[in-house]
């Protein structure tokens, strides 16, 4: 038995009826062709797989996330905290394949290769593997059982069932509300020895994009739910009752879940109105100087986690001579900062910069 997708209440009616106009604006942002769309997105992905390893408790500077994520840069297999970023991304780029499978099926395989992806350098832990043992999940504060899994040999059933949902169950519900309800059948099977909140909130992703709608960086909720870490746990002991009990009322979990959309639609949102202003006050900046309409690029990199030669080379579409030249232009004019060196060398931008784009009309 697992959990009976809940009702529609007028409360949660109203939620999605809000969420699908912010979706509808959002898709109306991104359908439209812009040169700051490519970074927004990346830097979104990177946000969604670092906001989900930091819930069960990895961490990666924010200056490495996107170039982790995207594969630029290859983590140590020594450093758990980059593997862990890593091998989320690569999960993620497995949805990305599977939502446009056109022979897509949904089968017991599709969670255990997601859940080998995202915990691949935890050998230790079995991934692509259900758990034979026990399991607890001991409270942060006092260590005390906060969830106990049902036994691991009611895994097998347990996820067959989950997956002939996924593949056929409750189809008329709202998709936010079938991701979010495949969210809380995964995390509460809690059906492998670690990494279950992870591939949960890699579920829900699949079951959002499968649809087609949004790609998963606009539609993920993984941000919200590390900023509210606590909120979700929360919601999760209330619905889940500390053990394994799918009659019990799933209602609340629905109503975090569509919370944290619209919260995320809302931030999405403003972010692409607020890089159309960034990128059109750069453009004017460039113009006023005469310079070549590239350096906008290196400009508007250098505003977030900084820019450096070989990004900005494969980003411009330049040689590294004329990298060099272009960063070296905009040190001189005091737009950016230098820091580190060699391959680790940056170009931020400068407090001059930063003054530039607070005061500037628009």
């Amino acid at each position: 038995m697992i959990y009976e997708t809940p009702k529609t209440t007028a409360s949660i009616a109203r939620k999605l009826e809000e969420l699908d106009r912010w979706r509808k604006t959002i898709g109306d942002q991104a359908g439209v062709a812009t040169p700051w769309l490519g970074r927004l997105r990346r830097e979104w992905r990177a946000a969604a797989a670092s906001s989900s390893i930091e819930i069960e408790g990895f961490h990666v500077p924010a200056e490495e996330t996107v170039a982790l994520s995207t594969g630029r840069e290859s983590a140590d297999p020594a450093d758990e905290n980059r593997m862990a970023l890593s091998c989320y991304a690569r999960a993620m780029d497995h949805v990305g394949v599977m939502c446009e499978d056109p022979h897509f099926s949904w089968v017991d395989r599709v969670i255990l290769d997601l859940h080998f992806d995202a915990c691949y350098f935890q050998k230790d832990k079995d991934p692509g593997r259900y758990r034979l043992a026990p399991i607890t999940v001991t409270a942060s504060g006092d260590g005390s059982p906060a969830y106990i899994g049902p036994p691991p040999e009611d895994i097998p059933a347990l996820m067959a069932e989950v997956v002939d949902w996924l593949g056929r169950g409750d189809a008329d519900a709202h998709l936010v509300v079938r991701a979010a309800m495949a969210h809380l059948h995964l995390v509460s099977v809690h059906p492998f020895r670690d990494g279950n909140g992870r591939v949960s909130r890699i579920l829900q992703s699949l079951v959002l994009a499968r649809a087609g709608l949004l790609a998963p960086e606009f539609l993920s909720i993984e941000e919200y739910l590390g900023r509210n870490t606590d909120a979700y746990y929360s919601t999760l002991k209330r619905v889940q009752g500390g053990t394994y009990q799918p009659h019990r009322d799933a209602t609340p979990w629905v109503e975090l879940c569509l919370e944290a959309h619209i919260e995320q639609a809302r931030m999405r949102s403003e972010q692409l109105t607020e890089a159309a202003r960034r990128w059109s006050l750069l453009e004017g900046l460039v113009e006023e100087r005469g310079w070549p309409d590239r350096l906008v690029i290196a400009l508007e990199r250098s505003l977030f986690q900084g820019v450096d030669r070989s990004s900005y080379v494969a980003e411009a579409a330049v040689s590294q001579p004329t990298a060099s030249n272009d960063l070296r232009r905009l040190l001189d004019a005091g737009l950016v900062e230098q820091s580190g060196r060699g391959p680790a060398r940056r170009y931020r931008a400068s407090t001059q910069l930063r003054r530039m784009m607070m005061h500037s009309p628009g």
